[in-house]
C-alpha cells in the first residue's frame, strides 16, 4: 500500500481510531480503509458557461472511481470568469485566482494526504492553476477540462463571446445596427462550455495534452456533448492507474514535455497567456524555462490551424478535423516533438499517436498540411528593447504588417483608455500605452480584451498599436503587446513615456523601442515617483507584495 498517504495514516493503531471515525461519517466502511483516496477537485459554479457544465463530469468521475476500487474526496475550487469581470475592477481577480486555485488544491490535498487528484476546471484559470498546484505537491494527477462552448449563430455567422465586445466597438463606430448589435448579444453564448476560440482556456487544455497532463483528444470536445462526460470516466480510470505505478506530475512535466506544450501552442495560434503559464507552470515544477525558450520554439513551429480569434473556425470545428492529436501526429512525423515524453496513460507521447495519420484529412481547412501552413513561424513572438529589457509578449497572426512607429497616446489605467477610444480620441498611427496595469500595479494584469476588441470593431486593428504591462485575453488579435517588463509601478521604462512620444513595434526585428534619448530618459527616471497601491488591505493588496515580474510568471511563491 505504498501508493497510499492517507492510509498509512488512518490504519496503523489504536491513534489512528478519531480519523476512521470521521471517515465513517462521510461513507467509509471497514474495507475502504485500505484504499487510495483520491481528490475530486471540483471547479463546478452557476456563476458562467465556462464551469456551469462540471458537475456531470465530476459525478462520471466519481463513479468510475468507486467502479476501480478508489475513494473519491470530493472538494470545490473557487473560479472567476474573465469574460464577465472584463473591463470593470474584478478582472483585477482574474490573475490572481490563478494562484488561489492553485493553493486551495494544495491546502486541499496535502492537508488530508490524498493520493492523486482529478482536477476538473473549465474558466481560463482553472487550468493553470490546478497545473501548477500537480507541479508543486507532485501527486498522481490528471486534468479533465470542462469542454468548450458551442458557436452562436446569428445570420448564419458562428458566434463567440469576443464577437459581443467587437459588436460595442462597431456599434459606437455606427458600423452596426442595433438589431444585429442586440442579436449578436443574445445569441453569442448558447450553451455549458469555455469560449469556444483559440482564447486561453482552450489553449492551456489543448497544451495539457501535449504536455501528457490529459488524456489525448479531450480537451477541444464540447461541454454538453456525451463524449466528454465519458472522457472523465476515462481520466478517473487513467489516474488510478498512476496512482498504482506511482507516475507523478513531475515525471510528465520536464523541459521536453513544456517544449511540446509550446510547440502545440504555436500550431494552433494559441492565447498569449500561454507565455505567462507555462513560466509559472515550470517555476512549480523546478524546471528551467525563459521566455527566450519560447522564442525558441516559436521560430521553428509553423501555425497550422486557421483558428479564431484572427482565423475562420472555432473549437468544435477543430475537433472534428482532428484535433489536438492530429496536430501533434503531424509536428512529430516533422521532428518538432519529443515523442519519447511520458504521459498520464504512462505510454509515451509517440505511442500514444501511433494510430493517427500523418496528414490532415483533404475534407477539412481547420488543419493544415504542413507545407501549407497559416504562417511560416509561430505566433507569439518576444520583443526586447528599451521599453521592455526583461521581454514582453505580441501576438502577430492576422497582420498584414506587424510594424509600427507612431505617437504615444498615454492612460494610466484601462478604464481611462477605453474611455477614450469609445469617445473616437484613437486615429490611425496612433501607439496606445496601457500602464499601471501590471501585476504589482493593477494589481492583478487585467487583460485588455475591451479596447483591443473596441479597437477592432472601429476598424483600427491593423493602425493602431498598444503596448501594455497588463496582459491581453485570448480573443485579442491586433498590433498589441503585452507583459511588458519590468512593469510602470516598479519603475520600468514604460512609466517614463510621455503624451506624443515616438514607439516602435517591430516585430521582424523583435523590437520595441521607446524613440527618446537616454540622456532624456535619465532625466525623467530621476523624477519619476512610484505611486501609492491601489490596495492596502486584502487579496489584492498581498498579492501585490507577493507577486514576480511578469517575465518570470507572475508567480507568488518564488522571490
Amino acid at each position: 500500500m505504498s501508493y497510499n498517504r492517507r492510509s498509512r495514516l488512518i490504519t496503523q493503531g489504536v491513534a489512528r481510531s478519531p480519523n476512521r471515525a470521521m471517515l465513517r461519517a462521510v461513507g467509509f466502511g471497514d474495507n475502504d480503509f485500505e484504499k487510495p483516496i483520491i481528490g475530486v477537485a471540483n471547479g463546478h459554479s452557476t456563476m458562467n458557461p465556462c464551469n456551469a457544465g462540471i458537475q456531470p463530469l465530476t459525478d462520471r468521475a466519481i463513479e468510475a472511481l468507486k467502479e476501480v476500487g478508489a475513494m473519491p474526496q470530493v472538494f470545490g475550487v473557487p473560479t472567476v470568469t474573465d469574460g464577465i469581470g472584463m473591463g470593470t475592477e474584478a478582472m483585477k481577480y482574474s490573475l490572481v485566482s490563478r494562484e488561489v486555485i492553485a493553493d486551495a488544491i494544495e491546502t486541499s490535498v496535502n492537508g488530508q494526504s490524498m493520493d492523486g487528484v482529478l482536477i476538473v476546471g473549465g474558466c481560463d484559470k482553472n487550468m493553470p492553476g490546478g497545473m501548477i498546484a500537480l507541479a508543486r505537491m507532485n501527486v498522481p494527477g490528471v486534468f479533465v477540462y470542462a469542454g468548450t462552448i458551442k458557436p452562436g449563430k446569428w445570420k448564419d455567422k458562428d458566434l463567440t463571446i469576443v464577437s459581443v465586445f467587437e459588436a460595442v466597438g462597431a456599434f459606437a463606430a455606427h458600423k452596426m445596427d442595433e438589431e444585429d448589435f442586440v442579436g449578436i448579444e443574445k445569441h453569442a453564448c448558447p450553451s455549458t462550455g469555455a469560449c469556444g476560440g483559440m482564447y486561453t482556456a482552450n489553449t492551456m487544455s489543448s497544451s495539457f495534452e501535449a504536455l501528457g497532463m490529459s488524456l489525448l483528444g479531450s480537451s477541444q470536445m464540447a461541454c454538453p456533448d456525451p463524449e466528454k462526460a465519458d472522457s472523465a470516466a476515462l481520466s478517473a480510470r487513467v489516474l488510478y492507474n498512476a496512482v498504482v505505478h506511482d507516475i507523478k506530475p513531475r515525471d510528465i512535466i520536464t523541459k521536453k514535455s513544456i517544449e511540446n506544450a509550446t510547440a502545440l501552442i504555436m500550431a494552433t495560434g494559441g492565447s498569449t497567456n500561454a507565455v505567462l503559464h507555462y513560466l509559472a507552470i515550470a517555476s512549480a515544477a523546478d524546471v528551467e524555462w525563459t521566455i527566450d525558450d519560447v522564442e525558441r520554439i516559436r521560430r521553428k513551429v509553423p501555425v497550422l490551424c486557421d483558428l479564431k480569434p484572427s482565423g475562420r473556425y472555432v473549437a468544435v470545428d477543430f475537433h472534428r478535423a482532428g484535433g489536438v492529436p492530429q496536430v501533434l501526429k503531424i509536428l512529430l512525423d516533422k521532428g518538432l516533438l519529443h515523442g519519447d515524453c511520458l504521459t498520464i496513460t504512462g505510454r509515451t507521447l509517440a505511442e500514444e499517436l501511433e494510430n493517427v495519420p500523418a496528414s490532415p484529412r483533404a475534407d477539412q481547412e481547420v488543419i493544415r498540411p504542413f507545407d501549407k501552413p497559416l504562417y511560416n513561424e509561430g505566433h507569439l513572438a518576444i520583443l526586447k528593447g528599451n521599453l521592455s529589457p526583461e521581454g514582453c509578449v505580441a501576438k502577430i497572426t492576422g497582420l498584414k504588417n506587424p510594424s509600427i512607429t507612431g505617437s504615444a497616446r498615454v492612460f494610466d489605467s484601462e478604464a481611462s483608455c477605453m474611455e477614450a477610444i469609445m469617445a473616437r480620441k484613437i486615429k490611425d498611427g496612433d501607439v496606445i500605452v496601457i500602464r499601471y496595469e501590471g501585476p504589482k500595479g493593477g494589481p492583478g494584469m487585467q487583460e485588455m480584451l475591451a479596447p483591443t476588441s473596441a479597437l477592432i470593431g472601429q476598424g483600427l486593428g491593423e493602425t493602431v498599436g498598444l503596448i501594455t504591462d497588463g496582459r491581453f485575453s485570448g480573443g485579442t488579435w491586433g498590433m498589441v503587446v503585452g507583459h511588458v517588463a519590468p512593469e510602470a509601478f516598479v519603475g520600468g521604462t514604460i512609466a517614463l513615456i510621455e503624451e506624443g512620444d515616438s514607439i516602435t513595434i517591430d516585430a521582424h526585428r523583435l523590437l520595441v523601442q521607446l524613440n527618446v534619448s537616454d540622456d532624456v530618459l535619465a532625466k525623467r527616471r530621476a523624477q519619476w515617483k512610484p505611486p501609492a497601491p491601489r490596495y492596502t488591505a486584502g487579496l489584492l493588496a498581498k498579492y501585490a507584495r507577493l507577486v514576480s515580474s511578469a517575465s518570470r510568471g507572475a508567480v507568488t511563491d518564488k522571490e
